[in-house]
């Protein structure tokens, strides 16, 4: 099976299913930044003219999206109503869309077209790959798979230039679960199992350094996080986060 990322963007293609993989949108973000005073031009038309490209490119047959579609929590503002309508209208036109619900998602259903597929917030597996947001325990089915895919951490590294100024950078981090820990929690899982953080698709998010702060969300507590290998966006392994 083959799970490649994509060069210099924060999206995943498997080959085999033909489908393509994001999360954390956070559409409507802008609103929030400018009440704090930090006024920038809207990033939904330029995510949905990315994924449309990567759509053009890729053409997948599947888009799923890994939670944290709109930004207000509980419900949702008027300008995120206008804006994820927007976005879904023009991009089902290119692929099938499935969600997995983030916790930024409450009433997220009300802004959707019919036709898209919203799967449970705890996951959903397709061709034996475990898909969900993060911010739950994924139910036991996902770990019996031989990937598990998610985001919500927004997952960056903390790195320090030549005059020891730190630089985040957003990356990818890959590793296994430990397995005293992770038997503790579930009475079935797969040991062979595989975890893939994905980065965040809006440009506007900050991360969290994996490397300082680890990881957010209950999966934290049974990930071996210190073995686990980062990538950059452009391709560069930067070896395992322990020794970063």
């Amino acid at each position: 099976m083959i799970l490649q990322p994509i060069l210099d963007t924060p999206a995943l293609f498997i080959y085999e299913t033909k489908t393509l993989v994001i999360s954390d949108l956070h559409i409507g973000i802008e609103k929030e930044l400018r009440e704090y005073g930090i006024y920038v031009s809207s990033k939904t038309w330029m995510m949905q003219q990315r994924l449309i490209d990567l759509c053009e490119e890729w053409k997948p047959e599947d888009l799923f999206i890994l939670g944290d579609v709109k930004h207000t929590i509980p419900s949702f503002s008027y300008y995120e109503k206008k804006e994820i309508k927007n976005f879904f209208e023009a991009i089902k036109e290119y692929t099938r869309i499935h969600i997995t619900p983030g916790n930024h998602d409450g009433n997220l259903k009300k802004l959707l077209p019919n036709d898209i597929i919203i799967h449970p917030s705890d996951g959903f597996i397709f061709n034996n790959i475990g898909f969900l947001h993060g911010h739950r325990w994924p139910n036991e089915k996902l770990m019996n798979s031989r990937y598990i895919i998610f985001g919500h951490t927004h997952p960056s590294i903390q790195l320090t230039d030549r005059l020891g100024l730190p630089n985040m950078e957003p990356c990818w981090v890959k590793g296994f679960f430990y397995k005293d820990k992770t038997n503790e929690k579930y009475k079935t899982w797969n040991e062979n199992i595989e975890f893939i953080i994905i980065p965040t698709f809006n440009p506007l998010l900050g991360g969290i350094a994996v490397n300082k702060e680890g990881i957010v969300g209950p999966l934290k507590n049974i990930i071996n996080l210190s073995e686990a290998q980062v990538y950059l966006l452009d391709g560069s392994s930067l070896g395992s986060i322990g020794n970063l």
